[in-house]
């Protein structure tokens, strides 16, 4: 999915106010099956980023689009490219390995990484940076300390919202303001901690989980802090039996919770909508994603960074997809659009018949972007789907020639995509080593018409 905030756009879940799943099989709960038209735009392949030579799988995470450039993480180093991705303009050297990058940026194009103190085998990831988009510059950089004065606190991932810049992980949470300045620190020994924290339209929530002795899992709760504080104004506490949680939006407050019983590795059971509007939260509704055999792709401990789904907010729809097992043909995907407060069915595309279909993002009028993965025969494409019919239709299809690379990063990449101003933005999270089934696939590639 994909955000934008000002003109910067960034991979991420929640586009132009929308969250998508999609999901298959008849439903009890009504809604609308769409039907599909062509007559799409020939693209080309505007740019690629080769794939770094690498001995081991390596975190190169981050991608974003500004009015200026397109920016990609990769080893050790954030690159910033002409928006066509056929040419490098600037690089920023972190150091070390990226270990996080936020999905979130500022009305002024700035955003937060998270990175390791070296490139030996002991390093940590205890570096936060706050870069610059459209200069192409590290504003500044942190060390995670303590309460203690302890320094080389190892974070898991870091977000951006309003004026701070915040960092969590099993060490604790901590954060800055945008001029550096240290707003508070982890805990030097605690039973509890922020996990990791969720920002975006002008909120902070914190994954607060505290350990026990009779229990080998935390206990988790939902905290809506002041960013510039951590003053605790909406609590919620998950029940015992989950294990995990990811959260999707903080405006409203939707989660993506996990008993770890979730299919195929996606971290996710069930979709919670949370009323944080008073001290104490409360449980506005519940989808069952297990039963409904809904895939999205969430990380194993992230609190933020799922993909395969979006948020429409205007109309609380949440769409998901979903792979379906056919007689006459090979596994095909469709996407099912879920009214994310009352759980009611909103609609549901036609089967993608041996394609994936995966939700990229929104337009101004509420139209779901999808991607339409490559076949044998076929290569891939975008389409538009309408929030109402459910219609699919193809509005960008790829080269030939592309079809090969766009298999490969769906079957063995760790891809991300956004869709915006005509091209389609595809980026992997991990520079991979290469193998006789993955020769030549990109680290990012750009389609588009111009």
């Amino acid at each position: 999915m994909s955000q934008r905030s000002g003109r910067v756009v960034m991979a991420a879940v929640a586009v132009g106010g929308l969250v998508f799943l999609s999901g298959c099989g008849d439903s009890d709960d009504g809604g609308k099956d769409g039907g599909s038209s062509s007559g799409a735009a020939e693209a080309k392949t505007l740019g690629k980023v080769d794939m770094p030579k690498v001995t081991k799988d390596t975190n190169a995470m981050g991608m974003w689009v500004t009015g200026k450039n397109f920016v990609k993480g990769d080893i050790d180093k954030l690159v910033g490219y002409s928006p066509d991705g056929a040419k490098a303009q600037w690089t920023i050297d972190l150091g070390g390995e990226i270990c996080w990058a936020s999905p979130h940026t500022t009305e002024d194009g700035r955003t937060a990484v998270l990175f390791k103190d070296g490139k030996g085998s002991d390093a940590e990831c205890t570096q936060v940076g706050l870069v610059d988009l459209n200069k192409g510059e590290l504003v500044w950089q942190k060390e995670g300390t303590d309460t203690e004065g302890n320094e080389g606190v190892d974070f898991d991932e870091v977000t951006i919202s309003g004026n701070t810049v915040a960092a969590g992980g099993t060490s604790g949470g901590g954060a800055w303001s945008l001029d550096g300045k240290p707003l508070w620190k982890p805990e030097y020994i605690a039973d509890c901690d922020d996990d990791g924290y969720a920002g975006g339209d002008g909120k902070l929530v914190a994954l607060h989980g505290c350990s026990s002795a009779d229990s080998s899992t935390e206990k988790l709760e939902l905290q809506t802090v002041d960013p510039t504080t951590r003053k605790v104004l909406s609590s919620y506490k998950l029940d015992g039996e989950f294990e995990r949680a990811h959260i999707l939006s903080t405006a409203p407050l939707v989660v993506a919770a996990d008993t770890g019983d979730s299919d195929g590795g996606s971290g996710v059971t069930d979709i919670l909508t949370i009323d944080d509007s008073a001290k104490q939260g409360k449980l506005v509704n519940s989808i069952d994603v297990l039963a409904k055999g809904f895939q999205p792709d969430c990380p194993a401990v992230n609190v933020e960074g799922c993909k395969d789904l979006a948020l429409d907010k205007k109309s609380s729809t949440v769409y998901l997809s979903s792979e379906v097992e056919v007689d006459d043909g090979g596994p095909g995907e469709k996407i099912t659009g879920v009214n994310f407060k009352t759980g009611k069915q909103t609609g549901r595309t036609k089967m993608a018949e041996s394609r994936s279909l995966t939700p990229i993002g929104t337009e101004k009028d509420g139209s779901l972007l999808a991607y339409q993965g490559s076949t044998y025969s076929e290569p891939g494409g975008v389409v538009r789907i309408d929030p109402t019919s459910f219609e699919i239709k193809e509005i960008q299809r790829h080269p030939a020639a592309m079809k090969d690379v766009e298999s490969d990063i769906e079957t063995y990449g760790d891809a991300r995509m956004l869709f915006t101003d005509g091209k389609l933005y595809i980026g992997d999270d991990t520079a991979t080593r290469p193998s006789s089934d993955s020769k030549g696939r990109p680290l990012a590639v750009v389609l588009g018409t111009a």
